[in-house]
């Protein structure tokens, strides 16, 4: 499948990207077909502003710290981050935050909004609120519900995050991929079994079973199933997309 998606978060000086706030860090971490590939994206910004100290109490950056660190200004970053970014997928935790702010950033800069560089989103957020309905689903309550050790998080940290939304997004969607990865190692497996074998079998006349109407409603009702569990096509129908198949 080839599939390149960059787990996205970022810190800011406030809540409001449309009132003044500016983005501080940005993290992004690679994941090509569900592995993490470590070509990793991780940077600090100056806001070209003070930072409340209600910010700084979740995330703990300073703009001293950022000054002592000759963090860039985000015009000095923005081609890389957007080169970065083009042609993935994102999976952010609350997408419309980090997206708002990306977008604000890009457009003082006359550049394109994430949308248009990005093959789409993945709001970890809503998947989560429509798999566990009236729970908690912050990305804490999230590890905690999954599993996930986040003993190592101590404040908000866009990159620590990143790490953490990774593996919530993996487990939230194991067992969707797994159909899609068991029938694969099937496949190669008798791919590798005709190779080894010392007769060549040849099949004549083989008989098309086409599927019954009740059987293709239940296969429909199966899939939207699954694309009303990750708030999108399931990743059956893009495999079915991206080779051109559009039969079951």
């Amino acid at each position: 499948m080839n599939m390149r998606q960059i787990i996205l978060d970022t810190e800011t000086t406030g809540l409001y990207a449309n009132n003044g706030d500016r983005l501080i860090e940005f993290a992004g971490v690679e994941m090509v077909d569900r592995r993490l590939t470590g070509n990793n994206l991780h940077l600090y910004i100056n806001p070209e502003r003070d930072i409340p100290d209600e910010a700084v109490a979740v995330h703990g950056i300073t703009l001293e710290k950022l000054q002592e660190m000759n963090a860039p200004v985000f015009a000095d970053v923005a081609q890389q981050i957007a080169d970065y970014l083009h042609g993935a997928e994102l999976i952010i935790h609350n997408a419309v935050f980090d997206e708002g702010f990306l977008d604000m950033e890009f457009e003082r800069l006359s550049m394109p909004k994430i949308k248009t560089i990005t093959s789409g989103t993945v709001d970890t957020l809503k998947m989560a609120r429509d798999k566990y309905p009236g729970q908690k689903n912050s990305l804490d309550a999230l590890c905690t519900r999954l599993e996930v050790d986040r003993s190592k998080r101590v404040l908000h940290g866009a990159l620590i995050d990143c790490e953490l939304l990774g593996e919530v997004y993996l487990a939230m969607t194991r067992s969707q991929f797994s159909l899609v990865d068991e029938l694969m190692a099937t496949a190669a497996a008798s791919e590798n079994q005709i190779a080894d074998s010392k007769y060549q079998i040849k099949h004549t006349g083989l008989t098309v079973v086409e599927p019954s109407a009740e059987e293709l409603a239940e296969h429909e009702a199966y899939l939207q199933a699954l694309d009303k569990i990750v708030g999108e096509p399931c990743i059956w129908r893009k495999w079915q997309e991206n080779n051109g198949d559009k039969s079951v």
